[in-house]
């Protein structure tokens, strides 16, 4: 089956390209002939205002799921420590709009009719195909 992107679907993937899982992600987008906008995390990072539309239309039920948890930068700014803590959700976003590399990629963003469908942080095939109904 090919995922088509018509003009009330589009697909979206968020990746930085010297990353080795996002190189992954795109293959496997390419090999299953899914067309998608690719949007650079670094030169192009989510704003604040994106990331809370995206978590509120995922199935995540923590905001931890967007970050990028395994990042040099994460663990410089300790920001485990800061979370647990009590960073609020909007405070995180905040945060995470400043500096791509906080922000957990791949990102996989799917839209039909203008509503998001489904978003993926990370690269899970099996989520991914679910997302993409292949």
């Amino acid at each position: 089956m090919r995922y088509m992107q018509t003009d009330s679907a589009s697909v979206t993937l968020l990746w930085y390209p010297r990353c080795s899982t996002c190189k992954k992600a795109k293959a496997w987008l390419d090999m299953h002939k899914v067309d998608y906008k690719l949007r650079d995390i670094v030169e192009q990072n989510p704003t604040p205002e994106e990331l809370s539309l995206w978590f509120a239309c995922s199935s995540y039920d923590n905001p931890r799921r967007l970050c990028n948890t395994s990042g040099v930068l994460y663990r410089q700014m300790n920001l485990k420590a800061q979370l647990d803590a009590g960073m609020s959700t909007h405070e995180l976003f905040e945060l995470m709009g400043t500096e791509g590399k906080l922000v957990k990629r791949p990102l996989l963003v799917v839209r039909c009719d203008e509503k998001i469908t489904a978003v993926c942080a990370g690269f899970r095939e099996e989520e991914w195909t679910r997302a993409l109904n292949l």
